[in-house]
């Protein structure tokens, strides 16, 4: 592909005149995870509302929403203050509500902004509905159900809890309908355990909104997903929109749990080597924990990949080469224990890309995209991502 220009007539610059590590996005394969979820989904009756918080930013979501307006999920009131801005109209706020918060809320609401909260107690829907009854605004709940243990939510077979919040929210607020999320489908592993995870994950939602429905409330929105059950479900019968976020990137988790190959994780981590230390078999970086997060989620899978998988410059994996150790700004790089593979002859200078664990993480360590395509080291842009609550 031909080099970018700028303003002044220069060509775009290339990964080796970034300043290490930084945050390196892959737009061809970010492009092809969208592609693949959408059409995927497009043979269910249900809207994507994808959720925004592994990407943190607008160039990102602009890409991955079905429109400039949304939908969108949103883990942070920063996030929606961030996206609003921008334009995005209907979200939801998709983590417990604290009575706090509420006054952001309606900040947002009253700026045209369709904000949701979510929760599961019968206090907090006391205290989203006083609110709204003093603002004169019904602020709009999706009740959470609990599908598996994983975290927090109401289990579908408690109805009397359901409609004891169903109709404290109704004395001010709006009861918008249900929502899941089924974080256990992180440790299920192969494609009949990932089936089960996605029809598990429907069925608690949508008995949900049966209990409801049958005790006279609306319940409109049947909100389910995860990037494991995205991809696995083969009926959604009863629901309206699926959520999911971090499918837009892929990482070594989901890579490990099977539902991407390492060839498809569209961010990595780019570093220079700054060392070696032949006798113990390491080649040292410029990439710490601080570049890419302390998160070790392979560490309780088959294969674990340390603090990532090591990269040449085309984004390709050497075989069996991980980043074993990390310090704060030092990362250490040796040959997978026990695979036979060889370690590279890496010059101080050269440099690598690293995959991460969990993007949300890694990316989370990082103020912006250093955005190429394909094995083009051009840096076509810098998309500007953001962090806070």
């Amino acid at each position: 592909m031909a080099l970018e220009r700028t303003s002044a007539g220069a060509a775009a610059p290339t990964l080796r005149d970034l300043e290490t590590p930084c945050l390196v996005l892959d737009a061809d394969r970010m492009d092809r995870n969208i592609a693949r979820l959408r059409g995927r989904l497009a043979g269910f009756e249900v809207s994507l509302r994808p959720h925004l918080k592994t990407a943190k930013s607008i160039e990102v979501a602009r890409r991955v929403m079905a429109s400039p307006a949304g939908p969108a999920t949103v883990s942070t009131l920063k996030e929606a203050a961030q996206f609003a801005a921008a334009g995005v109209r209907d979200m939801v706020y998709a983590v417990g509500i604290a009575p706090a918060k509420l006054a952001r809320v309606l900040d947002l609401r009253a700026k045209g902004v369709d904000l949701a909260v979510v929760l599961d107690t019968v206090e907090q829907a006391e205290v989203v509905a006083a609110v709204s009854r003093d603002a004169s605004a019904a602020i709009p709940a999706l009740i959470e159900i609990d599908c598996d243990g994983h975290r927090s939510g109401v289990l579908s077979t408690d109805a009397e809890r359901l409609v004891a919040i169903g109709r404290a929210l109704g004395q001010g607020a709006e009861l918008r309908g249900v929502l899941t999320h089924a974080g256990g489908s992180y440790g299920a592993r192969g494609e009949s355990a990932l089936r089960q995870c996605a029809e598990a994950e429907r069925r608690a939602v949508v008995d949900a909104a049966a209990v409801l429905r049958g005790a006279g409330l609306a319940c409109p929105v049947v909100s389910l997903g995860s990037t494991p059950t995205a991809h696995h479900a083969t009926d959604l019968a009863g629901v309206t929109e699926v959520r999911a976020g971090v499918f837009v990137f892929f990482d070594l988790v989901m890579a490990g749990i099977g539902i991407c190959g390492v060839e498809d994780i569209a961010l990595s981590v780019l570093a220079t080597v700054i060392g070696h230390q032949r006798e113990k078999g390491w080649i040292l970086i410029d990439a710490g924990w601080m570049a890419m997060s302390q998160d070790r989620g392979t560490a309780k899978q088959a294969v674990n990949q340390g603090y990532g998988v090591v990269c040449d410059m085309a984004g390709d994996a050497y075989p069996d080469l991980i980043v074993a150790d990390a310090n704060q700004e030092h990362g250490i790089i040796t040959v997978r224990p026990g695979s036979g593979a060889s370690l590279p002859d890496f010059a101080i200078g050269d440099r690598v890309r690293i995959l991460p664990n969990h993007a949300c993480s890694t990316g989370a360590q990082h103020r912006s995209y250093h955005v190429v395509r394909g094995v083009s080291d051009v840096v076509e842009a810098e998309w500007p991502r953001f962090g806070g609550w």
